[in-house]
């Protein structure tokens, strides 16, 4: 499938898909519900084809603001560890696809809770509820089974799982990825980022696409009512450098820039979370040892891969956008970014650029 890259961020290579799944043993799988009132879905990202339980990857975490009902986050400060596929779902469906994701992983880890130690879901959520009837949580164990099984180097974005209601600066947001590429010590790696988008003011006035402030002009053309930035922002950064949890804490934090960049300032009903892990350090639930050795990349070259983090988040929000078609759901309507495509025609990149990717 081609597809063209919509803009170019930063001066950073980009992966081969420009997307998540382009760090190796990266899946992402999505169940998607759409109708006259529901809009929803459950999005699985896998940090590696094996058993997660067993072959944890390191992992950190940065809450920049806590307006948020996720499952998981806290054994991730404490352990730096993470033991199940990643799931994003809408905000009142949260215990019930955590009970799933639980059920799931049992099929293949029955010593769980018995001759071992008990499991840490992690859910994450934002608040589908313009676009979605979400009290009726319509999200059961067949979505989150469809959402883990279908998981593959996908590059699907835009209103697809967990983003199908989401609204991002007052327009249709969703799901959105980007990824880069680094260099150290003459070996390639790969930092990829995956949104879902929900933040924002709802009269779009704050939304800022490539450092130019359309969103003005977006709010002149409708004159909307002026509300507070709120919603919610979901960052997963997978890479495959070595990095240890107080790492992987340091470069989640640099997410809140890429989210900045887009014209978020964080407001008090934000819930912006920031999960980053890596494929490059395991740790084995069942060891022989009591030691555990692994690499990590010294402190001092860190700032490439913050830099890697902060325009991969900001092309990926972008991306989430720029995939979404206008949508009409159960409360409202989310116009799609594209409906004003003369306030940055000039921005994005020509369809002959040799830097358009095949994906």
């Amino acid at each position: 499938m081609e597809k063209r890259r919509f803009v170019v961020i930063g001066d950073l290579p980009v992966g081969q898909f420009n997307h998540i799944c382009d760090v190796p043993g990266v899946l992402v799988g999505h169940y998607s519900v759409h109708s006259n009132t529901h809009h929803t879905g459950v999005t699985a990202i896998l940090p590696h084809e094996g058993n997660i339980f067993r072959d944890k990857v390191k992992a950190g975490s940065h809450i920049f603001n806590g307006f948020g009902k996720s499952i998981g986050m806290m054994q991730i400060e404490e352990l730096g560890t993470i033991e199940t596929p990643i799931l994003l779902t809408n905000t009142l469906n949260v215990g019930k696809v955590s009970d799933s994701l639980i059920t799931y992983m049992l099929q293949d880890n029955k010593e769980i809770g018995v001759t071992t130690g008990t499991i840490n879901p992690l859910v994450l959520e934002c608040n589908d509820g313009r676009l979605n009837h979400i009290q009726e949580r319509i999200l059961s164990d067949e979505a989150v089974f469809a959402a883990i099984n279908t998981a593959k180097k996908d590059t699907q974005q835009g209103s697809i799982g967990a983003g199908s209601g989401m609204i991002c600066h007052g327009l249709k947001g969703g799901i959105g990825s980007s990824s880069r590429e680094i260099i150290f010590d003459s070996q390639k790696y790969h930092v990829g980022v995956l949104v879902n988008t929900n933040f924002g003011a709802s009269n779009s006035k704050s939304l800022l696409f490539k450092g130019r402030a359309i969103g003005e002009d977006i709010y002149n053309r409708n004159k909307t009512k002026n509300e507070d930035d709120k919603g919610s922002i979901i960052v997963v950064i997978a890479t495959d450098i070595p990095l240890e949890s107080r790492q992987l804490n340091r470069i989640s934090k640099r997410a809140a820039l890429g989210i900045a960049r887009t014209g978020s300032f964080a407001g008090n009903g934000s819930g912006d979370i920031i999960v980053a892990f890596s494929t490059a350090n395991r740790s084995q639930h069942f060891s022989n040892s009591c030691i555990e050795k692994y690499e990590m990349l010294r402190d001092d070259s860190l700032e490439k891969v913050f830099k890697a983090v902060v325009f991969a988040t900001e092309e990926a929000i972008l991306n989430s956008m720029l995939h979404s078609p206008s949508t009409t759901g159960y409360l409202t309507t989310a116009k799609s970014i594209n409906e004003y495509q003369m306030l940055y025609q000039d921005l994005l990149m020509n369809e002959g650029d040799s830097s358009n990717e095949k994906i």
